[in-house]
């Protein structure tokens, strides 16, 4: 039984991306030997973020109440809106950037062969916030993946009904890169893109 249970235990602990056999079965024998208090709380915490932790009615990312926090933050620009693909995206532009605006978060990207449609990514909730008229611009922040890009074109066509102004986040050289070892496609974006001085 207790065996079984091991098993199992191990098994739920590779849901976790990047958790193969081997980093499971360390993680549950370190919790199981030197830190059961740990594990009690991780299993405590996990279920009360289940239980507790849905989605913002506004822009979708993760929040404990109808309105997360930064949708409530009557200091944010309400007429700028930042459309990005995950929660994480949204973090990463919240730390590295200084942008005082909403977010709308997708939860993925269009990708019809995984059965990720306009319905899944809430574009009826995006499309009832341009038309009430209170965007002045559209930053699209997705991946500049094949579904990303198809996914900031539909999202593009789409304000551009309500004629709202729309931008895209520039891609290219990252910072302190070397040129020869940027791909081909990143370069190529990058000269495309280029700004005057």
């Amino acid at each position: 039984m207790a065996i079984d249970l091991l098993d199992d235990l191990m098994e739920a602990l590779r849901c976790l991306p990047g958790v193969g056999p081997k980093s499971s079965q360390r993680m549950a024998f370190h919790l199981l030997e030197r830190d059961r208090k740990g594990a009690a709380r991780l299993a405590a915490t996990i279920a009360q973020s289940l239980e507790q932790i849905g989605h913002c009615s506004r822009c979708r990312n993760f929040s404990e109440k109808d309105t997360c926090h930064i949708c409530a933050n009557d200091k944010r620009d309400s007429h700028i809106l930042c459309v990005v693909e995950s929660p994480a995206d949204m973090l990463a532009v919240e730390q590295a950037a200084d942008y005082r605006g909403l977010y709308f978060v997708l939860m993925g990207k269009l990708s019809p062969l995984d059965g990720i449609g306009p319905e899944e990514l809430g574009l009826d909730l995006l499309d009832s916030r341009f038309a009430a008229d209170e965007i002045s611009e559209l930053i699209l922040a997705t991946n500049p993946t094949v579904e990303g890009e198809a996914t900031a074109h539909f999202i593009s066509s789409l304000a551009h009904k309500y004629n709202i102004p729309v931008t895209r986040i520039a891609h290219g050289v990252p910072l302190g890169g070397e040129l020869e070892y940027v791909d081909s496609g990143t370069l190529s974006r990058a000269f495309s893109a280029r700004l005057k001085l």
